[in-house]
């Protein structure tokens, strides 16, 4: 048996560590301190429904993209069915503009063109952009750990494409939206894109759609936290679910273990975090360890907002809609309030693409809105106001779309809302954030270090290392720890399939 390795987390980034870890002949430990794997990449039951907390689509499902090989490396993928949406999502206004965001480039460019003629410059340019970026799905993403002659071939294949990557990695979310002449698409642009969020992620959503690589698992988040979990326990590995760890215990600046809530240490070789960040750092390690840089991180850079997450289970199968992968978004007459914030338009994502969700004949409805973390943990000194909030959010929602779909309010069996607090407490992310650092026009390729200045023997994977956060995130930084302790090791990384 090789050396040993505490894996801190076992969401899909810590397991992910794991199975590369066991690869390579190492003794694995994962402490989770929630009792199921996947973290944030999770569903849960409520009736006899399944609300999926996380799984839109999955970025490398079909042969072509270098994830791919990876999702077979964890076993994530075999075996698994896969549906591509028409659809990515379809937004309805109130002056009866319908606007449906195809997944294939030159259908999305034709529908465009024909609702807002007066933009043809900008739709063109965008739909040009998103053709070009197709070529580059298939590269492998860059890593810390590449040589020289990698990093050469690399950029000579991204080379031809580094205007549109400037031009467009300047651009956020606001300002596509600002650019659009037509006020309906403006104002769909508004919503359905965050402000700060760079506008490259939509231009590679967009080609991955048109590719076939992003399709949706049927059984959605669970099927695959539950697939990556059997292939780390086939692999040897070891979990242990319920325990939180408190404390990352150090020795002369090296990381020789950790202690548990419950005050039970343990020691290993190696730890690794795949946890949070800002848990990890400033209260697992005391902030002992950290520099400038990572002060500015957790002081200034933007992380995804948390969630509001309403979960509605319906008696009725909504066979005549579009299977959408983020589902419909409705501009309202008037505003209303939800978690202390205007909106002018709700959505909701009708999962009647996946029977596994819902009993026959029924299906369950998801509906998610950006909210603030101050808001809710305040709000939640009075357990009934909060409660209450819930209950008055969860009516709202259902109201409104009892206007679009007839009957709907009626055939509610279930409702259920989870609020930032919920992520917070199943998960331990920061402000409850549910995919860390926000992947703007300045940090979009941004590499964060795996490692703390002045500790040995520690790493960290997941989505506080890198911005976008995501699946392919968790993977990919799990994987290069453990390409990084090989290295320091003097061994040769491998990897098997399942």
């Amino acid at each position: 048996m090789g050396k040993s390795l505490i894996i801190i987390g076992g969401g899909i980034a810590g397991l992910a560590t794991g199975c590369y870890a066991r690869m390579n002949d190492y003794d694995t430990h994962i402490f989770e301190m929630h009792d199921k794997p996947g973290g944030l990449c999770t569903a849960w039951r409520r009736k006899d429904y399944t609300i999926d907390g996380c799984l839109h689509w999955l970025s490398g499902s079909a042969p072509g993209s270098p994830l791919y090989d990876k999702w077979m490396e964890l076993g994530m993928i075999q075996g698994q069915e896969i549906i591509n949406h028409e659809a990515f999502l379809q937004a309805e206004g109130i002056s009866g503009g319908i606007f449906r965001l195809y997944s294939n480039i030159d259908q999305l460019e034709s529908h465009m063109l024909k609702l807002a003629p007066e933009d043809s410059k900008l739709i063109k340019s965008f739909t040009k952009a998103g053709r070009k970026f197709i070529s580059m799905l298939g590269l492998k993403e860059p890593s810390e750990i590449n040589g020289l002659g990698e990093r050469v071939k690399a950029f000579t294949k991204i080379m031809p494409l580094l205007g549109d990557l400037r031009r467009w990695g300047r651009i956020n979310g606001r300002d596509f939206a600002a650019r659009f002449k037509n006020p309906f698409l403006r104002s769909v642009f508004e919503e359905v894109w965050m402000g700060e969020l760079s506008a490259l992620g939509l231009l590679f959503t967009i080609a991955g759609l048109h590719e076939k690589i992003c399709g949706y698992v049927i059984g959605g988040s669970m099927r695959l936290s539950n697939a990556l979990e059997k292939r780390y326990l086939d692999l040897g590995g070891t979990i242990d679910y319920s325990s939180r760890v408190k404390k990352i215990l150090t020795k002369d600046d090296k990381a020789v273990g950790i202690r548990l809530a419950d005050g039970v240490e343990h020691q290993a070789d190696y730890v690794i975090s795949a946890a949070d960040g800002h848990s990890t750092i400033f209260d697992m390690l005391n902030g002992a360890y950290i520099n400038d840089a990572i002060s500015n991180y957790y002081q200034n850079m933007p992380i995804f907002p948390p969630l509001i997450y309403v979960g509605l289970g319906v008696n009725m199968t909504f066979a005549d809609e579009p299977q959408l992968v983020t589902g419909f978004f409705f501009e309202l007459d008037n505003p209303i309030v939800i978690g202390g914030k205007e909106r002018r338009w709700i959505n909701v994502r009708i999962a009647n693409y996946d029977p596994t969700l819902a009993p026959p004949g029924k299906t369950t409805l998801t509906s998610m809105f950006f909210s603030n973390y101050e808001y809710w943990r305040d709000l939640s000194s009075d357990h009934d106001k909060y409660e209450a909030e819930k209950e008055s959010i969860a009516s709202l929602i259902i109201e409104h779309l009892d206007d679009r779909f007839p009957g709907l309010a009626s055939a509610v069996e279930m409702k259920d809302v989870a609020t930032p607090l919920t992520f917070k407490r199943y998960t331990g992310n920061w402000q409850g954030s549910f995919e860390g650092w926000l992947m703007t026009p300045e940090n979009f390729n941004m590499r964060i270090p795996k490692t703390l200045p002045g500790l040995d023997s520690f790493y960290m994977a997941g989505q506080w290392v890198q911005p976008g956060g995501g699946l392919p995130g968790g993977v990919n930084s799990g994987r290069e720890v453990i390409q990084l302790i090989c290295r320091n090791d003097c061994r040769t990384f491998t990897t098997t399939m399942p």
